[in-house]
């Protein structure tokens, strides 16, 4: 077996690293991880900057020095597949390959930017105790207490803080059109916000493999651990590692 890069996990918004926890077993037995929460999740400080992805982006690779790693295998999934597609406009020698999760290339259009602006506004209004009954369908097929409380948990400054960065991030379809880019797509079946469409034209745009897991919707990774790691570990398996 040929060893394989260390592994960046860049989670999905409303939540933190613990979404990975689903995963951690199978992946630590391939390869170093790199899980960290992003800036203002899970009790983390939030950039001292206006909302950005290139803050966070930033901050990421902060953490990368911190471990002494040159490239990694970044895997992003929905609001972490935005924050990926950031760090490769900044250093894309630092990644490796990427594997797409839940998340799309374009910039948002109106509707999403209206979905942002109310979450902005009720989160900085409110607090987040709505946000779980207004995510959770979008994100998974079925109730999960464990994800509910996770995103109960979270910063309302956070939450519109990121709402607020996400909404101006650039369209990144020129961005992959021109990388000579490693990559995986592996899409939610079900996925109500993001449909097969949004996963085909990422794969168009990388030259990607794409790989559809059944029973899962926004976060295959998480709801369908097995399956979605039934894909990307193979994959990861078949490429030769960089050097760290």
């Amino acid at each position: 077996m040929r060893p394989v890069d260390p592994i960046l996990l860049l989670h999905p918004f409303p939540l933190d690293a613990r979404v990975w926890d689903p995963l951690r077993a199978r992946l630590s037995a391939e390869a170093q991880l790199v899980d960290p929460h992003l800036p203002g999740w899970g009790g983390t400080a939030l950039p001292d900057a206006d909302p950005s992805l290139d803050a966070v982006a930033e901050h990421v690779l902060r953490v990368l020095d911190g471990r002494g790693l040159d490239r990694v295998t970044a895997v992003g999934a929905a609001l972490g597949g935005f924050v990926l597609m950031a760090l490769l406009r900044r250093a894309p020698e630092r990644v490796a390959a990427a594997v797409f999760t839940g998340t799309q290339a374009i910039a948002d259009p109106d509707r999403a930017l209206a979905t942002r602006a109310m979450v902005i506004r009720r989160a900085t209004e409110e607090g987040t105790g709505w946000l779980a009954d207004f995510m959770l369908p979008q994100l998974l097929t079925a109730e999960d207490p464990a994800l509910r409380r996770v995103i109960d948990e979270q910063s309302p400054r956070t939450v519109a803080w990121y709402a607020a960065a996400m909404a101006a991030r650039p369209d990144s379809r020129p961005l992959l059109r021109a990388l000579d880019l490693d990559a995986l797509v592996v899409h939610g079946a079900e996925d109500p916000i993001m449909g097969a469409p949004v996963a085909e034209e990422l794969a168009e745009l990388t030259g990607a493999p794409l790989h559809f897991v059944e029973g899962a919707a926004h976060l295959p990774a998480y709801e369908q651990p097995d399956r979605f790691l039934d894909v990307v570990l193979p994959w990861l398996r078949a490429r030769p590692a960089a050097a760290t």
